[in-house]
């Protein structure tokens, strides 16, 4: 067993495809406004909606079992709910469904809360307390901390709801509404101590580039015991007024089950007031253009969030319509383009819902073939939700929730480390990192890798390389490269000549080596000013990671390089993603050096490059593509800005301030809110 196993550093001819799984069994309807959610074990759960073919509205329990391609229609017991379309159902404790609200086939809007307890198929009500809020449907419901959020939605006569308020799920209690943003079909997640909301269409009517969150953290109103009683509650304007109910009677399904009284909207009666603000600071940040901006007004959107980021999938509406998978990175409001929407639809499928697994790292497209319009213009859906594409988010850099952890949640590094910028055991091991044993380290074994002055980044298999003088040594305690790495456990168990020696030499460039061998102590490869890898090293460590079969340092590398993807280091990561096989990093990157040529061509990176992979990264563009100026795109109107002026955006107080920023960042504006 050699120190560096030999490994076919070729990249792969094609790319990741999402998986297109055709479904049998009891396939529910092409249901519009019913609820779609992921509840583990392989398992997908529908309940209600409205039948756009038969006018009926449901309340079928549906399970889809993703590795048999099986949908079965669930018995179920007990409290069983109304029929309705347009509530959310979230999970819950990881075998509850938490269904809120919804609107029945009479067109009332309800505002209860129904427990479906996944093991044993049983409905029930919980007893609930305080201020019920009003009744409304497609509407938003996060779960956290032990709360359900509740943010906006409609109402009567396309009322839009501005408010938010939550219910205490360890007490069944309502806290009082307050009001926020005005949005229905929006989508609301909760990250960085902040509820977020994106998407769907305002007051207006209208869909758009708006962005909002309240901070949760500090606010009384969220973080103590809430005060009992009643609240009226109105919203700011007459456009927002609501009709009282005409009727008291209870709502009944076509499927004969009845709607609990105590949850339908009541009448707020003559006297209203105004909702109050809600606690905490509001703030909004509206995105006007950016090359990797998705249009909310063309194609089918589906906004959910992963991993710090929220992830846009742009699916086919149209058939001229542009479709994509893009991310909003919410720590600096940054706009990604992960991939083109031919490399993840088919133009002749239509998708309805989208759902995820609670660790961020899979989703699920639910949708049918189109099939041609009934007068022969377009296409319409199909007649039910036979399809489903499965997506893998970790191809596309994505970490997971596991991985990308809350940063203000994390605790002090160290209690003997208290000033490093990384956390717990990884803070005091990076003491004990390249320290010679004379100074007490406790280090028992050398590691050299090859000069970087000698790097060469063109991935040649010439026999030179092999007799590169050595790096200066790196100091290791060989304890932790035996629990950490599993390639050495192997090296160590065989008795090797490292064993023996205790001395091992690898074969790549020795800034990468030593920031691989440093997050083998720590576990980060986060940036650092002084200590933190760079982005070539985090380069060269994804190709050791493909070499050492290391998936999460592979999905480390990747997430920090598509994320940090410039100017200087493009060429550098195009190179290394070829060499690891990590094709759509790859692809990223050379459109990224396409796109910015004239900048990339001029750097150390690409300088640094050898002849062959300068001629393959040239190959890169289309067969009948051109170099063109900068005054011509400008005509062309491919620029946002004037030729060779700079810009500027400013996100107020968020702490983010970028002049002359490089072409293909993102332009946002300021939307007139305090932003803390």
């Amino acid at each position: 067993m050699s120190a560096s196993p030999t490994r076919n550093r070729r990249s792969t001819t094609e790319g990741y495809k999402p998986k297109l799984i055709t479904t049998v069994g009891a396939k529910p309807a092409c249901l519009v406004n019913a609820s779609v959610t992921y509840v583990g074990k392989d398992e997908i759960y529908a309940f209600g909606g409205f039948d756009q073919f038969t006018d009926e509205v449901y309340n079928h329990v549906l399970r889809l079992n993703l590795v048999t391609r099986q949908w079965n229609l669930v018995d179920n017991y007990g409290d069983i709910p109304g029929v309705r379309m347009g509530h959310t159902a979230c999970l819950w404790q990881g075998d509850k469904l938490l269904v809120f609200g919804g609107e029945n086939e009479h067109r009332q809007h309800l505002a209860d809360v129904i427990v479906f307890d996944l093991k044993t198929a049983h409905w029930t009500q919980p007893e609930l307390h305080g201020p019920t809020p009003r009744g409304r449907a497609r509407h938003s419901a996060v779960i956290y901390d032990e709360k359900l959020y509740i943010s906006g939605g409609q109402t009567g006569h396309d009322s839009v709801l501005d408010d938010i308020c939550f219910l205490d799920l360890k007490t069944w209690t309502w806290s009082r509404t307050w009001r926020f943003v005005p949005r229905y079909d929006h989508a609301s997640w909760i990250w960085n101590g902040r509820i977020w909301i994106f998407g769907g269409i305002n007051d207006e009517m209208e869909k758009n580039n708006e962005i909002w969150w309240l901070d949760l953290r500090g606010s009384p109103g969220f973080e103590t015991a809430m005060n009992y009683g009643t609240v009226d509650r109105t919203l700011l304007s007459s456009r927002h007024r609501f009709p009282t109910s005409g009727s008291s009677s209870l709502a009944t399904g076509s499927t004969g089950y009845t709607a609990n009284s105590s949850v339908q909207s009541s009448s707020l009666g003559p006297s209203r007031s105004l909702y109050g603000t809600a606690p905490g600071s509001i703030s909004s940040l509206k995105f006007h253009s950016s090359p990797n901006l998705p249009s909310q007004a063309a194609g089918m959107h589906f906004h959910v969030f992963s991993s710090g980021c929220m992830l846009d999938f742009v699916t086919p509406a149209e058939l001229s319509c542009e479709t994509s998978l893009s991310s909003l990175e919410l720590d600096v409001l940054r706009w990604q383009k992960l991939a083109d929407g031919k490399d993840m639809y088919n133009p002749n499928y239509r998708w309805h819902y989208c759902t995820t697994n609670p660790e961020g790292t899979h989703a699920w497209l639910l949708g049918s073939p189109a099939e041609p319009a009934a007068d022969g213009n377009g296409v319409s859906p199909g007649e039910y939700l036979s399809d489903v594409l499965a997506i893998d988010l970790r191809k596309y850099g994505i970490l997971g929730n596991e991985l990308a952890t809350d940063p203000r949640s994390k605790l002090p590094s160290s209690d003997a480390n208290v000033t490093s910028h990384l956390t717990g055991i990884g803070a005091d091991l990076s003491l004990t990192f390249d320290k010679p044993p004379e100074s007490g380290s406790g280090a028992d074994f050398i590691v050299t890798a090859d000069p970087d002055d000698l790097e060469d980044v063109t991935s040649s298999t010439d026999d030179s390389a092999a007799i590169a003088p050595a790096s200066q040594p790196i100091h290791v305690h060989r304890f932790i490269l035996h629990a950490r790495w599993p390639h050495f456990a192997r090296l160590w168990s065989a008795q090797m000549v490292e064993f023996h020696s205790k001395k091992m030499h690898i074969p790549e460039p020795y800034s990468a080596v030593r920031a691989f061998l440093f997050y083998l102590y720590t576990d980060s490869i986060a940036p650092h000013p002084t200590n933190g890898p760079t982005l070539n090293d985090v380069a060269g460590m994804l190709v050791m990671s493909n070499i050492y079969d290391m998936p999460r340092l592979r999905l480390l590398c990747v997430n920090r390089l598509s994320r940090e993807l410039d100017i200087e280091h493009a060429a550098i990561i195009w190179e290394r993603a070829g060499t690891a096989n990590e094709e759509w990093l790859k692809r990223r990157a050379a459109a990224f050096c396409l796109s910015n040529w004239g900048k990339v061509v001029r750097t150390a990176g690409f300088r640094a490059l050898g002849p062959l992979a300068v001629m393959d990264l040239c190959a890169e563009a289309d067969v009948d593509s051109r170099v063109v100026g900068g005054e011509e795109l400008e005509l062309l109107g491919q620029l946002n800005r004037p030729f060779a002026t700079n810009r500027k955006r400013s996100l107020g107080s968020a702490g983010v301030l970028t002049a002359g920023e490089e072409e293909g960042d993102d332009e946002v504006e300021d939307d007139g809110m305090d932003v803390n």
